[in-house]
């Protein structure tokens, strides 16, 4: 279960930085015009629809002055509730890509054919890293060894 998470945290690196600033983003410009639009239609004891429409239209263009006006109207509580609501919804769909970026298996980033199945040198006590018949990337059959050096190739070769 650990290479899941350490697959998916290494997947999307730039995309936690990139998230975070949508977030800073949508907060400013959507959530803070969208509370004082609420707030402002709300004034008269009553929800009206169109002073919603009429502010919410003013307040998205100017979103700086709209978060101004939050604390400036002490639309704050408005704001912190709607904001809240904002970021589980943002945090669940944030959780839901990050869970689906994450690896099906633990070689699933493995290239094929590679030395990546071995750890701290420990293919060299059968390979050789410098000559030979190649098998990988620094990885070669050594010719002069005793024994059995026969290759299997699978797959195909491509000519030009």
């Amino acid at each position: 279960m650990n290479y899941k998470i350490e697959g998916a945290i290494r997947r999307n690196r730039t995309t936690f930085i990139i998230c975070a600033i949508l977030w800073v983003f949508l907060t400013i410009v959507f959530v803070s015009p969208l509370s004082l639009s609420i707030y402002q239609a709300n004034a008269e004891g009553h929800f009206n629809g169109t002073i919603f429409f009429q502010k919410i239209a003013a307040n998205i263009m100017n979103p700086f002055g709209s978060l101004g006006d939050l604390f400036a109207t002490g639309a704050i509580g408005n704001f912190m509730s709607i904001w809240m609501v904002f970021t589980i919804f943002y945090l669940i769909f944030f959780f839901i890509g990050f869970v689906r970026t994450a690896p099906k298996n633990e070689f699933s980033d493995i290239e094929h054919g590679s030395s990546d199945w071995s750890k701290h040198g420990e293919q060299y006590e059968i390979l050789n890293k410098n000559k030979g018949i190649i098998l990988a990337e620094n990885n070669y059959l050594p010719v002069d060894k005793r024994g059995n050096v026969n290759v299997l190739v699978v797959g195909r070769f491509r000519f030009r």
